[in-house]
């Protein structure tokens, strides 16, 4: 009998901390990298040839709304198809854990279709994750909207009282106790917009206690995003918590260029915090559809709408012109809807995705009917087009952004490298073919490239569909921080 269950041999391993590449065999045993070895030494019981492909650990997308999707959808192929094998799910303020309403709401419909997916407790809802054995792991925030919404009901339009932001502090400790790894606020949404600083601070106090994260869609991306970054890191400072600052963008034509003020700033406040932000490589976003953001838009798609059907992937202007209306009229008309808005400058986008603070998250929306081409496209872009094709960064680079920096910010113990010991996330790819195919036009379209993928040492995609690996797992923090200290 072979010494490992797996062999990749043949191929010019990344191994995810930006070292060049390097010729070498990668053996698998369980669930675990059991060897890193000079080619032609190691011997399997199953053996993928690499040759001319790169061997890298399997991507972490590190801004995710895939929550209930691991257990609607536990093949995950739009994420899998992409290399990637872990999911930090929870964003924006937005969690299905802990939701002790009955209800769902307009709001958490973004990342729930079934409501038997939403859990009172974060850690009945690890095990609902656990049971539908998805192909890829997750990672859990708490949603910070989530909490507000389970103790102020639908009286959001103001700041919670003492005792409601105990509540809310107290049912993070107790996610953070159960296995969430840290806490998300969306304070650009209406939900949480009327919360305040010390709002936000007083319910993250148990992040510093428990050693967890702080992400943030911060208050105001467009012209008010330097006091916004100035509230983040405020939050975080005083909650004990490293900070992430989600999908940083300056929004709308009239901030285009203004990297050249809030990139600086990051460079500074890191200095003096554990601060990190994350990017998408698209100059749109994609989020619910709202009336005072289209005038900052170039362009406005619809993903979906529940009350007017046949309008995914429609231009708002054309909808509006048929409607013999204003785009503010018929974005009325149709809520509840999702929309993309091209709102971003490219030079502006390359400028954050090169920043030495910079790691790369899809932010896609996985129950849109028209997504954003992110959904499939976010991670073979970036190695493709940005690496590749523009020479933004080497290639290592890429992978070390999408990999091991991300593992680091996250906690994710053991994972985002390939050394022994490590877990067996891996992804082959063609370095000269890798490329996204998802389009604004064809957003669902599995990338180029993409040879072979295994999530803890089970093939999850091979050869352009599903591998049938189910090893997926929801990773705890305590879980986590256990392996660190062993």
């Amino acid at each position: 009998m072979a010494a490992y269950d797996v062999v990749i041999r043949n191929g010019q391993v990344a191994d995810g901390t930006g070292k060049k590449l390097f010729a070498a065999d990668v053996a698998l045993k369980g669930d675990r990298i059991a060897a890193v070895e000079v080619p032609g030494t190691l011997k399997g019981d199953n053996e993928i040839d690499a040759k001319g492909k790169v061997v890298a650990p399997g991507f972490i997308d590190v801004h995710t709304h895939d929550d209930t999707a691991l257990i609607d959808n536990p093949t995950m192929a739009m994420k899998a198809s992409q290399g990637v094998t872990t999911v930090v799910c929870g964003n924006c303020g937005a969690s299905a854990a802990p939701y002790i309403r009955d209800d769902v709401g307009h709001f958490l419909s973004l990342i729930v279709r079934n409501r038997a997916n939403i859990s009172r407790s974060f850690g009945e809802f690890a095990s609902k994750v656990d049971a539908a054995k998805p192909a890829i792991n997750g990672a859990f925030l708490i949603g910070h909207s989530t909490l507000r919404m389970n103790f102020m009901g639908d009286d959001l339009g103001r700041t919670a009282t003492t005792g409601e932001i105990a509540g809310m502090r107290d049912l993070l400790d107790q996610s953070l106790e159960q296995g969430a790894i840290g806490m998300s606020s969306g304070l650009f949404y209406a939900v949480a917009n009327a919360a305040s600083t010390d709002e936000v601070a007083e319910v993250a106090k148990p992040l510093g206690k428990w050693g967890g994260v702080y992400t943030a869609h911060m208050r105001d991306e467009g012209e008010n995003i330097l006091p916004a970054m100035d509230e983040t890191f405020e939050i975080g400072r005083r909650a004990g918590a490293s900070i992430i600052v989600s999908h940083h963008k300056c929004s709308g034509r009239t901030n285009f260029g203004r990297m050249k003020e809030t990139l600086p700033k990051f460079t500074e406040a890191m200095k003096q915090q554990q601060i990190a932000f994350d990017v998408y490589p698209y100059i749109a976003g994609s989020t619910i559809l709202r009336s005072d953001m289209l005038d900052r838009a170039d362009k406005v798609l619809i993903t979906w709408s529940d009350k007017v059907q046949g309008l995914a992937g429609r231009d708002l202007k054309e909808i509006a012109q048929e409607m013999g209306c204003s785009m503010r009229e018929a974005a009325d008309r149709i809520q509840p809807a999702g929309a993309i808005y091209f709102m971003m400058d490219e030079k502006d986008v390359q400028s954050a995705m090169a920043h030495p603070g910079a790691m790369i998250g899809s932010d896609g929306i996985p129950f849109d009917a028209h997504p954003h081409p992110r959904l499939w496209g976010t991670f073979p872009r970036v190695l493709g087009h940005y690496s590749r094709e523009l020479k933004l960064f080497p290639m290592e680079d890429a992978v070390r952004r999408m990999t091991s920096y991300s593992a680091q910010r996250f906690g994710l113990t053991k994972r985002g490298e390939i050394k022994p010991g490590f877990y067996a996330d891996v992804c082959v790819f063609d370095p000269a073919t890798v490329i996204d195919t998802a389009t604004f036009e064809k957003p669902i379209s599995p990338a180029k490239g993409i040879d072979v993928v295994l999530c803890n040492g089970e093939i999850v995609w091979r050869d352009g569909k599903p591998g049938g690996g189910r090893a997926g797992r929801a990773l705890r923090r305590q879980d986590l921080q256990a392996e660190a200290k062993a």
